[in-house]
């Protein structure tokens, strides 16, 4: 060994370098576990006997997964919501309140149209039931012949839509209503929920047979009540017939808002006609809205209680209900803002006629938390579907915009009950002839979510809600009566040309029963200052750690050991390449092949004296040798020695 390598290799026997600076990550990761102030780390090292390394090595390792557990929780439970709940005192706006007629249309109006419809009606009712007493039904349907009720007509309604009476257990026949005969029904048979309750359970069902253009495939719709069958084959009918009346023809056809409004008053101060702005809608005709965004100011209360809210007496006018359309009597009320669509047909308050309906409210506003905390919206921009209302987005227009929307790209026409889309028409007979089956089908299929419209509308993430306490009283009473219909009556002369009769009307009270207002607020509940004392909290918990020993951790297994590793790699780059570079000589030992100098290759720290000692001889200098020992100056040193311990004895005694 040369004597640059002996002094070298002393040195580091007596001063072994350790730290970042350690030759191998063995020696780096021995000095972290003895200098670090995690108390773990430190055990596995000082610990005597195998078992107690062991354990301590798994005590730290399951501290150290226990740090990652919680901190990974604490990372997913980041973005979740607390929830405040606030009460303001204070003065409330008055909500838009939207009043309707259950019956859209006057009977008298709208009977031209529907003359055909309605003849056809009551005779698939003669032909069904007989229109006579229970006890002698049975004995007439046994002597009629199923034709007899057709004598006369040509039924065109009956051959759109077919009406059949299944027997009970048989499904694969029918009874054709316009034949009598029984014929083979194909297509899948979906039964209908029935709203009238039969204590015995019916021997016959009723139903209707739909298909598609090319009549390759049908679908049977049964209900178990022949009045739910009826009313919904009418139903489809009547769709048809008025999406091909003009609207303004549809508006003359319906009640005026002098004829629905008899008396009106809002906190104390009387009202008429004029405050209400006109609303049609396709299934209730013209509705009515109070306090509507139309108006020059919007109306507020400052009391709590009936007589300062709003109070309204409606004339229903029950003989000009439509007997097949609708089966009620009164009118439909819904509270809402004022840019709000109201959803009369799904949220609607009914109102009974001969009584008064008391309707307190209670408001409650709400403020949700966007993304990423939830998937609610702000205005419905961000929303893929658009929106077909003349109304500020919430959940109801999405998920009705996206049914419109799919039916016209699918069916080719807008269903009628729902405002139209741009560059469509409504559905009917004479441009889409089965267009029924192809809206029953999309129903059905919207209902169990198939047509990804659940999946794509997105809740609003601000909204007021008025929560409603309904209550009923019998008006006017037996004693006033008298005197108060007959004032009405005279009130209402122009508009009414008859003796009113209680069950015409209907009185509706609405109002706040307090003024008190419920806030709900989300707000994050966590932040990251928050979120980094969690942290530290882990660390200091499971292995007494803190940001300082973390930054360590980073530095030490991170930065030396990536350090050393690249050393360790740069250095073998380097011999490789000086073996490659260097010319061989034909007699040199293949240890010393490919290189000048190999102690110097195998050093890269800056020259100091332990890289001078290993440097060769310049070329042509005389390296002086060890000179032989001197023995005369061995022999004089021993005599002096001597010397000096004869002179030390006599001393001694």
């Amino acid at each position: 060994m040369a004597p640059g390598e002996k002094i070298k290799a002393k040195i580091k026997k007596n001063l072994p370098v350790t730290g970042p600076q350690a030759p191998t990550i063995k020696e780096l990761m021995r000095w972290y576990c003895l200098n670090t102030n995690t108390h773990g780390c430190r055990r596995i090292v000082v610990s005597r006997g195998r078992l107690r390394r062991l354990l301590w090595i798994l005590f730290t390792l399951t501290a150290v997964a226990l740090i990652f557990w919680q901190c990974a929780l604490l990372v997913l439970s980041f973005y979740t919501v607390s929830v405040s709940i606030k009460i303001h005192f204070q003065k409330l706006d008055f909500p838009a309140v939207t009043i309707c007629n259950i019956n859209p249309y006057k009977y008298s109006t709208v009977r031209p149209l529907l003359a055909d419809l309605e003849q056809e009606t009551r005779a698939a009712l003669k032909t069904l039931y007989g229109f006579s007493e229970i006890e002698s039904r049975r004995k007439r349907r046994e002597a009629e012949t199923w034709s007899s009720a057709w004598e006369g007509t040509q039924p065109k309604f009956l051959n759109l839509i077919p009406l059949m009476a299944f027997s009970e257990g048989e499904t694969s026949k029918a009874t054709d209503f316009l034949t009598g005969q029984k014929r083979r029904v194909s297509g899948n048979i979906i039964h209908k929920a029935s709203d009238v309750m039969h204590v015995q359970e019916s021997k016959e069902v009723v139903g209707f047979q739909l298909c598609s253009n090319d009549t390759s495939s049908c679908a049977v719709y049964t209900f178990s009540s022949g009045v739910n069958a009826i009313q919904e084959w009418y139903k489809l009918h009547y769709m048809n017939i008025m999406a091909q009346v003009p609207l303004e023809k549809k508006i003359n056809m319906s009640y005026s808002a002098e004829e629905l409004l008899v008396t009106c008053f809002f906190d104390g101060v009387s009202c008429d006609a004029r405050n209400f702005t006109l609303f049609h809608h396709p299934m209730y005709g013209n509705c009515y809205t109070f306090n509507n965004k139309e108006n020059e100011t919007i109306h507020s209360t400052s009391m709590g209680g009936s007589e300062y809210g709003l109070q309204v007496i409606l004339y229903i006018n029950e003989e000009e209900y439509n007997p097949f359309l609708v089966s009620s009597t009164g009118a439909k009320v819904i509270v809402h803002r004022q840019d709000e669509y109201p959803f009369i047909e799904d949220v609607g308050t009914e109102i009974e006629t001969a009584m008064a309906t008391s309707i307190g409210m209670h408001l409650t506003e709400s403020f949700k938390l966007g993304e990423p905390y939830s998937q609610c919206t702000e205005d419905g921009n961000d929303v893929p579907i658009k929106n077909i209302y003349n109304a500020v987005y919430s959940l109801q227009i999405c998920l009705h915009s996206c049914f419109q929307t799919k039916m016209v790209e699918i069916c080719g026409c807008a269903q009628y009950s729902q405002p139209l889309p741009p560059a469509a028409n409504y559905c009917n007979y004479q441009q889409h002839p089965n267009w029924m089956y192809c809206y029953y089908e999309l129903h059905q299929a919207f209902v169990q979510e198939q047509l990804g419209c659940q999946s794509e509308c997105r809740e609003a993430c601000s909204f007021k809600e008025w929560t409603l306490t309904t209550s009923l009283a019998q008006w006017p009473s037996v004693v006033s009566e008298k005197w108060l219909l007959r004032i009405l009556t005279w009130d209402q002369g122009q508009q009414i040309k008859k003796k009113l009769n209680k069950t015409d009307l209907a009185k509706l009270l609405i109002f706040y029963k307090d003024l008190n207002q419920r806030s709900i607020m989300e707000s994050p509940a966590n932040s990251v200052e928050m979120l980094l004392s969690n942290f530290g909290g882990q660390l200091g918990l499971w292995m007494s750690c803190s940001v300082v020993c973390v930054i360590e951790i980073i530095e030490v297994f991170f930065i030396d050991s990536l350090s050393i590793i690249a050393r360790h790699q740069w250095q073998k780059a380097k011999r490789w390449w000086a073996h490659r570079q260097a010319p061989t000589c034909p007699g040199a030992p293949m240890s010393l092949q490919g290189q000048d100098n190999p102690v110097l290759d195998t050093d890269d720290d800056l020259p100091t004296f332990t890289s001078a000692l290993r440097l060769p001889p310049a070329p042509g200098t005389q390296v002086p040798g060890t000179p032989p020992p001197r023995y005369n100056t061995l022999r004089l040193e021993r005599a002096f020695s001597n010397q000096l311990t004869d002179t030390q004895v006599p001393a001694e005694s």
